[in-house]
């Protein structure tokens, strides 16, 4: 059962800065040209997928997918799955419909809003079969661990999110963070850790390599790779 203090204090700290980006013109056209067969508008009223593609299938959400590439070779590779991405850089936002008109695919949606405020008010309880949640802003600040996604508010609120048997996936090249999704994710019985996988770049888990993951390879960090499940209540 979600808490009502928590996703209060869930809305009230954001996990990210909203970053002002100059448009491109090709982005600014894909905006507005393209956002209205790929796009769905922030609301408060819960999705319906099957209207949204056309069709039913298990559903993938990404939050916080940055430029697209990653979210649009995923959709790419994965015809059977429908897949919908969170961001809220608008530049990023036109890229990626850019890069999924390239490529041709039918099975992606965007939504350019705060993910915390979608995934309360548009994603219905149990329609996700995964999360993916890629190289999240790490806030290193100890000052600013609070702003971390990753946090017991937000676990309750996706597991309500997901199907029986989905996943989270989360990915990270910072040590300490990867030492606060342990702690956070390990104290919580709503997930058991399926695996875990530490590399340096060669080996991701289930996707492809990221712009993010790259950066901090360059910088020398490792990477670390978790698929999360979601453990169903004890009847």
């Amino acid at each position: 059962m979600e808490n009502p203090a928590e996703n209060r204090r869930l809305r009230t700290i954001r996990s990210f800065v909203r970053r002002t980006g100059r448009l491109t013109p090709p982005q600014q056209r894909a905006l507005q040209e393209l956002w209205p067969g790929l796009g769905v508008n922030a609301s408060a009223e819960p999705l319906d997928f099957e209207t949204i593609f056309g069709r039913q299938a298990p559903i993938v959400l990404e939050i916080g997918f940055g430029n697209g590439d990653t979210l649009v070779e995923q959709a790419k590779e994965n015809p059977a799955l429908d897949f919908l991405g969170i961001e809220v850089h608008e530049p990023g936002v036109g890229h990626c419909l850019l890069k999924a008109d390239e490529a041709g695919i039918a099975n992606l949606r965007l939504v350019m809003h705060d993910a915390i405020d979608v995934l309360r008010e548009q994603i219905p309880p149990g329609s996700l079969q995964r999360i993916n949640l890629y190289f999240p802003d790490p806030w290193p600040k100890k000052r600013h661990h609070k702003r971390r996604i990753i946090q017991p508010a937000f676990l309750e609120l996706i597991h309500n999110r997901l199907a029986t048997n989905g996943a989270l996936y989360i990915a990270t090249d910072w040590a300490n963070y990867a030492e606060h999704i342990d702690e956070v994710v390990g104290a919580s019985d709503l997930f058991t850790c399926d695996e875990r996988r530490e590399h340096d770049g060669e080996n991701p888990l289930d996707r492809p390599r990221t712009k993010f993951e790259q950066r901090g390879l360059r910088k020398g960090h490792r990477i670390v790779d978790w698929r999360f499940v979601k453990v169903e209540p004890a009847n």
